[in-house]
């Protein structure tokens, strides 16, 4: 859900300044992410995706297309299952996943 809230600054990205991106690999599969910090869905709709976004984990369903979610703090982990329910790297079906600290929202 977007955040309301707006920092000293007046903008969400002082306060989400990091941005992690899920590419689907056109085969369902799970995600779960966490920081340690907050986290909030970018340009989608949580229960239309099927997303569930709560404090600092975000955990989810992609198949083709992107989820991205913002977020503060440090990526604390990643977990990746195909439909299979293969563990990356052991499946070439899973998402990739990209990371980017720091990275203005435009």
């Amino acid at each position: 859900m977007p955040r309301n809230t707006s920092t000293q600054s007046g903008s969400t990205n002082d306060a989400l300044p990091n941005l992690v991106t899920i590419v689907g690999r056109g085969v369902p599969s799970n995600f779960e992410i966490s920081v340690d910090g907050e986290i909030e869905m970018v340009d989608g709709e949580p229960l239309e995706e099927a997303t569930i976004v709560s404090g600092g984990v975000a955990e989810g369903t992609v198949d083709a297309g992107v989820r991205r979610f913002r977020f503060s703090g440090q990526m604390a982990n990643v977990r990746l299952v195909d439909w299979n329910g293969l563990e990356a790297p052991d499946s070439p079906s899973t998402p990739t996943v990209n990371v980017n600290y720091g990275v203005s929202q435009r």
